[in-house]
């Protein structure tokens, strides 16, 4: 008998109380965050947990993000310093996430056995509405098989996990687009980036007044991760990436079995084979579209897609990063 497909359910009041009763009981439900959908369960649950990575078929050394509704719920599942609250204060509720000694409610599954967790108040109103509902944290990875290109829509979810989960709470279309950014503050002096999502870097160094230090070196799959989204091989679609500082037209109409993907609209873009991220390459525009096209050009027949790098520093640097992780070697 085939499985059930997953039901997407509009943000009602009736369905905000059928999903916050759904994970109480220690269920699992994708829901809508202003990054990527996630997978969400109870966070103080290690078994509700172990369904998330069962879903995504993600390793055990992979760590989730935990989802609070209020910057006052920090203390309920770690330690927060001073410089985190600062950050708190001036980002939340968005797209950074802080890494944090955890306290004994967060279970090792979560954490993939490490003595921090990384912790964020998202600001979708559904996600938001269901976290209040609940009224407990809530682990959400993003809500699609583990390593392969994120989903920004509840029906990408359905596409690649419908079989697999019960409830998708469809929010829309997410308006960042890429995940959140991630900084490590176990040591308060020393905050590091560990990925660039969201929250542009430089942002997040005049509120604090100083560098990020950079980011530690990949580990290897098989060892527990800082924070998620630090392997080298991530949001990637099956279909070969390889990057371009710069993109040519005439190249597309010289490799017509290949996607050509520029930042902007290419001049004389006229060619079935030719796609931009944005009509005029704004950073903004291209990282609430990138995973979105990805999923799209890998269910065609093209033999691989040649994508443009992003220019500039703020998100081209966090689009950049999925970009290189999408290309890397499997």
């Amino acid at each position: 008998m085939p499985r059930t497909r997953a039901k997407l359910l509009k943000p009602t009041a009736h369905n905000i109380k059928l999903l916050a009763r759904h994970v109480r009981n220690g269920g699992i439900v994708a829901v809508p965050t202003e990054t990527v959908y996630g997978l969400a369960a109870d966070a103080l649950s290690g078994s509700a947990c172990e369904k998330i990575f069962a879903a995504k078929g993600r390793p055990s050394t992979d760590p989730l993000i935990v989802h609070l509704l209020s910057v006052r719920d920090l203390p309920q599942v770690c330690v927060a310093n001073p410089r985190a609250l600062k950050l708190a204060r001036a980002f939340w509720p968005g797209p950074l996430t802080l890494v944090l000694p955890k306290t004994s409610a967060i279970p090792d599954a979560v954490t993939a056995g490490g003595g921090s967790v990384a912790v964020r108040v998202p600001s979708h109103p559904a996600f938001r509405r269901l976290l209040r509902a609940v009224k407990r944290p809530l682990a959400a990875p993003s809500a699609n098989p583990f390593g392969y290109v994120s989903p920004t829509t509840g029906a990408h979810v359905r596409d690649s996990l419908g079989d697999k989960i019960p409830y998708i709470l469809d929010g829309g279309r997410c308006s960042v687009g890429v995940e959140s950014t991630i900084v490590d503050l176990r040591d308060a002096a020393r905050p590091a980036l560990l990925r660039p999502g969201g929250v542009p870097r430089r942002a997040i160094e005049r509120v604090l007044g100083q560098r990020l230090a950079a980011k530690p070196r990949a580990r290897s799959p098989g060892r527990a991760q800082i924070a998620p989204g630090m392997l080298t091989r991530h949001y990637s679609p099956k279909t070969k990436v390889v990057l371009h500082a710069r993109l040519r037209a005439a190249q597309a109409r010289a490799t017509p079995d290949a996607a050509f993907v520029f930042q902007a609209k290419p001049a004389g873009a006229a060619s079935p084979n030719i796609f931009w991220l944005d009509a005029v390459g704004d950073e903004r525009g291209v990282a609430r579209r990138l995973f979105a096209l990805l999923r799209e050009l890998d269910q065609r027949a093209f033999r691989q897609l040649h994508i443009e790098l992003a220019r500039g520093e703020g998100l081209a640097e966090a689009i950049n990063d999925r970009l290189r992780r999408a290309a890397a070697r499997r």
